[in-house]
């Protein structure tokens, strides 16, 4: 596995420099996105899904897999979760009824899902955001999975 979400998990950092010392483009990037998200921990993002919000798990299936599942997300892949959740849109989910829908994505670690939601907010679904960590700060607050 590569990426942030792999580097993270192995214990590595996800923080890169350019050539010149000064931070990346993906890395500026992220905290752009992240600028713009009222991200949420695991147990608030717990206690929003017993409230009605919809927790939604972008990792491929082989990730899924090898680190568990959350109970009740719904799983979207990454590749086509814009056309998923998109309430204009043919491709859309039963779930995707309008703009007000409050979506929590989440990934391995909360690098993906960050940029993911930020393409959501960017579709006009401003209850958009996602969790801080991931999958991996959900299991480690010991919230429940399978």
């Amino acid at each position: 596995m590569t990426g942030p979400d792999a580097s993270a998990a192995s214990g590595a950092s996800c923080a890169s420099a350019s050539a010149g010392g000064r931070p990346s483009r993906i890395d500026a990037m992220l905290a752009r996105a992240r600028e713009r998200l009222d991200r949420v921990g695991p147990a608030r993002a717990a206690w929003e899904a017993e409230q009605g919000a919809v927790l939604v798990d972008i990792r491929p299936a082989a990730q899924r897999a090898a680190e568990g599942e959350i109970p009740g997300a719904l799983v979207i892949e990454r590749n086509v979760l814009e056309w998923r959740l998109d309430p204009t849109s043919e491709a859309r989910l039963p779930v995707a009824t309008g703009d007000d829908v409050r979506y929590i994505v989440f990934c391995s670690e909360g690098y993906t899902s960050s940029l993911a939601a930020a393409a959501l907010l960017d579709l006009g679904l401003a209850r958009a955001t996602d969790l801080a960590g991931g999958f991996q700060a959900w299991r480690r607050a010991g919230l429940p999975f399978r």
